[in-house]
């Protein structure tokens, strides 16, 4: 059966875990969560590719997976070329989803929702002047959204004052009653799609990368997926790189998603 593991710093990955196990029933999905260095959005940055590139590597030894999702922004237009250049297996980076948000904007105004560390980064921007030299991309990071689609998977209130406390910092500025398509660049960010939408000032666009990683893994497979029995489904795990407390209020949205067994890497 193949395998391909889905990484983040959180739960924010599976958002694509949730693209990918829909479009592919029969691939075996191992979620691996880096919760002990989370988040990643605030780290320097030589020290996150070493994380990153280091953690990976011994994870494809150990679990010799078909393929590899980085499922954060942060940790991809970062780390990325490192663990390619250390590894051998494919693996899918995730990147701000500049290209399609251009496509559909109507006012040429787009907003970009990422952490802080992902819109402020030279690939970020090498994206806009290529995908969207045309539009207006006003951009914010936050923390702060990380942190509550975190609780939120834990079963925890998420008070609509944070979120639009958050979004204030994207249409507030300058040109923002002009935005009519968001992009979603943090993969915990779609976790949220509901709180956001509600608290947003207007009806509006949202876009994430979900779906085209999906649709690129299954490119990259192409095929070398077989179909599960009906008696033997693949078994998804999530594997965290910390024991918390916080792990075991996750288990009913990881159960959700298939994911119930639960094991560490320290």
């Amino acid at each position: 059966m193949a395998t391909a593991i889905v990484f983040d710093s959180g739960v924010g990955g599976l958002s694509v875990f949730d693209c990918i196990a829909a479009a592919l029933p029969d691939l075996r999905l191992l979620y691996v969560a880096d919760n002990a260095y989370f988040p990643y959005g605030t780290k320097e940055e030589a020290a996150l590719v070493a994380r990153v590139r280091d953690l990976l590597v011994g994870l494809t030894q150990r679990f010799r997976p078909d393929l590899l999702v980085i499922a954060c922004n942060t940790a991809s237009t970062v780390a990325l070329p490192a663990v390619r250049e250390a590894l051998t297996v494919p693996i899918v980076g995730t990147v701000p989803a500049i290209k399609p948000a251009a496509q559909a904007s109507v006012t040429r105004v787009i907003g970009l929702l990422g952490t802080p560390g992902t819109v402020r980064r030279q690939y970020t921007q090498a994206l806009i002047d290529e995908f969207a030299p045309d539009c207006t991309v006003l951009r914010h990071g936050s923390v702060e959204l990380v942190d509550l689609a975190e609780q939120k998977l834990r079963g925890e209130s998420t008070a609509p004052a944070a979120v639009e406390r958050a979004l204030a910092g994207l249409f507030d500025q300058p040109g923002g009653e002009r935005i009519d398509t968001v992009v979603l660049a943090c993969t915990h960010f779609p976790l949220l799609a509901a709180d956001l939408a509600a608290s947003a000032p207007r009806p509006l666009h949202w876009i994430d990368s979900g779906a085209a990683i999906a649709r690129r893994v299954a490119a990259l497979l192409d095929g070398s997926v077989a179909a599960a029995s009906a008696d033997a489904p693949p078994r998804h795990r999530a594997i965290f790189t910390a024991r918390t407390a916080a792990v075991e209020k996750l288990r009913p949205a990881l159960s959700l998603r298939g994911l119930q067994e639960i094991a560490f890497v320290e």
